[in-house]
């Protein structure tokens, strides 16, 4: 689905060694292995967990390999593992052009889900290039009493827990959702790079 995403850009890891693992139980046709590998290869992951969980799909392993391994029997032949064998993978073309830039990104706090309801919105000026955390920081430096956040530190990065004074809560099942034109993000904050005239909008929000 979604063009080869299977579920989502930071899901694809895990799903590739699941039925890598489990090939021998399914008929290949039901899903089309080059295309998932096409979507992987053309993401510029930059979480190291992310980047874990996928690199033993790009080799043809997977996690439960790691248990047959015979460490004393490597030999370092200067062999190189071929990433992407089906041949899908593309060089990433590396932006040369200054980060100099600015930008203007539309942020928006909304909340109509608990306590007294608001909907708070701003337009900051970023450096081209900047993530949605520079962006959420760069508004509260300007309103802190509005866009203050907080967040914590997880192995894939920057988690948003509260903003605005209100947090998220597992007894309530609820979370700041972050969107880009109705559409909910797939990357954290930590590595989203919003672009100028972008409107994102945290969302609180129930799974």
């Amino acid at each position: 689905e979604k063009n080869g995403t299977i579920g989502n850009i930071y899901s694809m890891g895990l799903a590739l060694q699941a039925l890598e693992a489990t090939r021998k139980f399914y008929d290949s046709r039901e899903w089309d292995c080059a295309q998932a590998f096409s979507v992987v290869c053309a993401h510029d992951y930059q979480q190291p967990m992310a980047i874990a969980q996928v690199l033993p799909a790009l080799v043809g392993r997977s996690y439960l390999d790691a248990a047959g391994l015979d460490c004393s029997a490597t030999k370092d032949t200067g062999d190189v593992p071929t990433l992407c064998p089906l041949g899908v993978c593309q060089v990433p073309t590396l932006l040369l052009s200054p980060r100099t830039a600015r930008i203007q990104v539309h942020y928006s706090i909304i909340n109509r889900l608990q306590g007294k309801h608001f909907n708070y919105s701003t337009s900051v000026e970023v450096p081209r290039g900047s993530t949605l955390l520079k962006v959420m920081q760069v508004a509260a430096e300007e309103n802190a009493l509005i866009f203050s956040f907080t967040t914590e530190e997880t192995s894939w990065g920057p988690y948003v827990t509260s903003i605005h004074g209100l947090a998220g809560s597992t007894d309530d099942r609820t979370y700041w959702q972050f969107l880009s034109a109705g559409n909910a993000l797939e990357e954290g904050v930590g590595t989203y790079v919003p672009q100028d005239g972008e409107h994102i909008q945290a969302v609180f929000s129930t799974y």
